[in-house]
């Protein structure tokens, strides 16, 4: 492609939304240009960029056995009520009614559409498993769209959907997704982790998120730091040391004044304790009940943990003034001794020996509380956020935080679907059955952004070869003189007949506007023709990721080029 005959428009300037990098660099970049809040064009190099990741999603889709479907992405909300998520789903559900008055919704997912295929079509044993999927736009009506293509309204999905006759059938057909989501990411020349991860408004036993590791990221991950363990905070298991025998006698319970003092730190202040001493008590209301959690003083409630452990759809921490309205009691001086209320208790707590609690009363708290003795909570479990002081679950190996960006999903859905949707088949015995369901998700679009929030410097992207518009770009910094023109054309013609994929600066511009462009647009190898040829017959190529440049004649640049790339593309 010749850059005088491209869209290309690149900026200097940075646009006042533009919160995180990827953002900033795909708009200065000429790749995007936004339309509305959270929905934007892929301009020319844009699409090119967002094409690559599709080819390889494809082709490592294909391999693994799926097929490529399209289904609508209008869809009828009827069967969205059969699965029970027309209400449940919320408001990112862009809900709207046809001229008929019929309730229809934008596809943020494709559950149900795929479940109805199967159901129609799949009728014998004979026919599984199959593993069905697209790359398709999406819709979510998200709140507060920003990051560019990291967070929008509109983006590109690919959304695969597993059909097995059993749990075994279904396992090997989520590692089967398993595994090539590593090819998929290790192909896109990323540098990302696989994590256990809380299965969300999808639904489903069993999940993992693939994480580009960034400093930018959504999401903090819990890595091991001598093991290949790593989850997301809101699933990392946090498993306890075996309990020693305490030889501490348990003493009576006692109220004690303590006037004013509400939080954890005050309270053991005053009191000449340790936060750890004291029980938290925190309230939520959990699909409109209201449940006291536990923890310990030092501890933070882990909100998806504590949803888990109640099989709720929903939790939101109350206020002091909402604790007050559900439950008139005092907030702040609120413990387990006799309350009236569910109570979830972090494992942690009930291994509390004589500790501190608020006595349900203003101004006062207790010592000598005991659990088991004192309390007994509705359920126990792993209810708090993990720390670094706690130990891998898997090898008990020290752990470390790092920031990381969701690029893909994986679900083990079961039958939460084919059960909701009576959507069975027959099995070898004649027996009605229901799919055993797996859900597989990449964001294609984000993918690309994720890309450029790992690979960038103060000049621009640093593209991963295989994601990049264009492999190699030549600048042509005369290109009124007939002997740089005709070098450049050579190269761009050999350069081509090589199969790799080039981008010719022929444009009238200064040489530090078009050093500067392709800076900016991140093509991995650069080409210059200029003064050097003139004297010595060289051009020079330049490594975008590196820095590093190398004087070549035209021939021995097209035979370096042709095996940086071709190595680039073989992981």
């Amino acid at each position: 492609m010749r850059y005088s005959q491209m869209l290309l428009p690149t900026t200097k300037e940075t646009p006042s939304e533009a919160e995180v990098i990827s953002h900033q660099l795909l708009v200065r970049g000429g790749f995007i240009r936004k339309l509305t809040s959270g929905m934007y064009t892929y301009l020319p190099l844009g699409l090119l960029a967002l094409q690559k990741v599709t080819e390889i999603v494809r082709q490592e889709m294909n391999r693994a056995g799926a097929q490529e479907i399209l289904m609508p992405m209008v869809q009828p909300g009827d069967l969205w009520e059969e699965s029970g998520r027309w209400k449940k789903y919320g408001p990112e559900l862009l809900r709207f009614r046809d001229r008929h008055d019929r309730d229809y919704c934008l596809g943020p997912t494709h559950e149900e559409v795929v479940t109805d295929i199967a159901r129609r079509e799949l009728q014998s044993y004979r026919q599984l498993p199959v593993n069905l999927y697209q790359i398709q736009t999406k819709f979510r009506d998200e709140i507060r769209p920003r990051f560019g293509l990291m967070r929008g309204r509109e983006f590109v999905m690919k959304d695969a959907y597993s059909f097995d006759m059993d749990d075994a059938g279904a396992s090997k057909s989520y590692e089967k997704m398993r595994e090539a989501y590593f090819r998929i990411f290790e192909r896109c020349g990323l540098d990302f982790r696989a994590v256990e991860a809380d299965s969300g408004a999808i639904g489903g036993s069993y999940s993992h998120e693939f994480m580009v590791l960034a400093e930018t990221g959504e999401d903090t991950l819990v890595i091991c730091n001598e093991c290949s363990f790593a989850a997301n905070v809101e699933k990392a298991a946090i498993t306890l040391p075996e309990a020693e025998e305490s030889q501490v006698e348990l003493e009576a319970i006692a109220k004690v004044q303590t006037p004013g003092k509400k939080k954890v730190k005050v309270v053991a202040e005053f009191l000449g304790v340790e936060p750890k001493d004291v029980i938290k008590t925190m309230f939520y209301l959990a699909d409109e009940e209201v449940v006291a959690a536990l923890v310990r003083g030092d501890r933070e409630v882990q909100s998806v943990k504590l949803k888990n452990l109640l099989g709720a759809n929903d939790v939101e921490p109350l206020e002091e003034d909402q604790v007050w309205q559900a439950t008139r009691l005092p907030a702040g001086y609120l413990g387990p001794v006799e309350l009236p209320l569910k109570m979830v208790a972090d494992q942690e707590v009930m291994r509390m020996i004589n500790a501190v609690a608020g006595a349900n009363e203003k101004g006062c708290h207790l010592t000598g509380v005991n659990p088991e003795r004192d309390f007994k909570p509705a359920i126990v479990g792993d209810l708090r956020q993990i720390t670094m002081e706690d130990r891998c679950p898997t090898c008990g190996g020290s752990l470390g935080l790092k920031e990381g960006i969701e690029v893909g999903h994986v679900f083990k859905l079961g039958t939460r679907y084919s059960e909701a949707m009576e959507a069975r088949f027959q099995d070898s015995d004649g027996q009605e059955k229901p799919f055993i369901m797996g859900c597989y998700g990449i964001g294609v679009s984000r993918v690309v952004a994720a890309a450029i929030e790992q690979n960038h410097d103060d000049k621009g992207i640093i593209f991963p070869v295989p994601l990049a518009p264009f492999q190699v770009t030549i600048l042509n910094l005369t290109p009124k003189d007939a002997t740089f023109c005709e070098a450049s054309e050579a190269l761009y013609s050999s350069l081509q007949q090589q199969g790799l994929e080039v981008l010719l600066d022929d444009r009238d511009e200064r040489p530090g506007s078009k050093f500067n462009d392709a800076d900016l647009v991140g093509i991995p190898f650069r080409v210059t023709v200029g003064k050097t040829y003139a004297k010595e017959g060289k051009v020079e190529v330049r490594v975008r990721k590196s820095g590093e440049t190398l004087l070549f004649t035209p021939e021995e640049a097209v035979t370096y080029l042709s095996e940086q790339v071709r190595l680039a593309l073989s992981v």
